[in-house]
């Protein structure tokens, strides 16, 4: 009898070491298993179960938990589980934390309203800013009283399962931060900017004022120069904000004349607050404007602009690229 049980006691760790150390056989490439907080290890399981593993008993996996120490540190997250991967592998790979890194992208140019609406569309990100308006959405990111148009850096941001739209926001807060303050100190001696705040205004105009990168510069020379002789800077842009849920996507002259804080048709010097989330490149551009004598520019209706020194100039460009008139 003794024997007996030796014999089968040999044979169940023979089939467990076994069990922990045979590929997994699954059909494709790959399976996404999804571990979510509060799940415990037999939630765990079953998930795995449905993504089609079926290798092993639900005892011989608990038992390989068990002496890896690692039942109670599997680690929230997306994991891309793939063909060939060992029982003891893959519960490595959930207690390290290699999960699936997720991507978001803020465009430059976007408003915060746009910027709202793409978090929201996220399938993945946690959602904490929906309820909130924009006074308690900056609160909760302990920036109370701050306009939040323009604080969010513009570029791609990884993040992983669990993260929340708040989390996401934070980080791209401080970015902008940073980015601001770097291009406020390589900032050009005689910029007639006063503060890192009136940098990130003037940098989101010229983003939504570009539409060839390469040009940021030339368009930025013409914003200083216009501040510098006390002219008005007279961009659309910043109309086109001030007007709202009123813009139906067309200007029309009685807009122009249309007071609103941000008219830089009817109002002298930068708008209030940024209109727009400028990216690095346009914050350079702010804080380093091409030198020259442009003090007009008009869209050649390409993405590019035609530079002129006078206004003169400047209605011939406009007659040829607007009307229609070259000659």
């Amino acid at each position: 009898m003794l024997l007996a049980i030796v014999t089968v006691g040999g044979w169940a760790w023979q089939r467990y070491q076994g069990f922990a150390d045979t590929p997994i056989a699954l059909a494709g490439s790959e399976r996404v298993v999804t571990v979510e907080r509060g799940d415990g290890f037999h939630d765990i399981l079953a998930k795995l179960r449905a993504a089609g593993i079926e290798e092993g008993h639900d005892l011989e996996w608990q038992a390989l938990a068990h002496e890896m120490q690692v039942i109670a540190r599997l680690q929230v997250g997306d994991y891309a589980i793939r063909h060939g991967i060992t029982p003891r592998e893959l519960l490595e790979k959930l207690e390290s934390g290699k999960v699936i890194q997720h991507r978001f992208t803020m465009v430059e140019g976007w408003s915060f309203r746009e910027l709202r609406a793409a978090l929201a569309r996220d399938e993945v990100l946690e959602k904490k800013a929906g309820t909130l308006d924009d006074a308690a959405l900056m609160a909760a990111l302990e920036r109370p009283g701050q306009h939040p148009e323009g604080r969010f850096l513009p570029e791609t941001y990884h993040y992983t399962r669990g993260m929340s739209d708040l989390d996401l926001l934070r980080r791209a807060a401080l970015a902008m931060d940073k980015a601001v303050a770097d291009a406020w100190a390589a900032r050009a001696q005689g910029v007639p900017l006063e503060t890192p705040e009136q940098l990130l205004v003037l940098a989101s105009i010229i983003e939504k004022e570009t539409g060839k990168a390469s040009e940021r510069p030339q368009i930025a020379g013409v914003f200083s120069r216009r501040l510098k002789l006390g002219m008005r800077l007279q961009t659309d842009p910043t109309v086109i904000y001030g007007m709202g849920s009123a813009y139906a996507g067309n200007i029309r002259r009685s807009d122009l004349t249309t007071d609103t804080p941000y008219n830089t048709y009817t109002r002298a010097g930068l708008p209030p607050t940024p209109i727009a989330m400028p990216g690095r490149h346009a914050l350079m551009a702010a804080a380093n404007p091409a030198d020259g004598d442009a003090l007009y520019f008009v869209s050649r209706g390409d993405g590019s602009h035609v530079f002129s020194a006078t206004l003169a100039e400047h209605n011939r460009a406009v007659a040829c690229h607007q009307l229609g008139r070259c000659r």
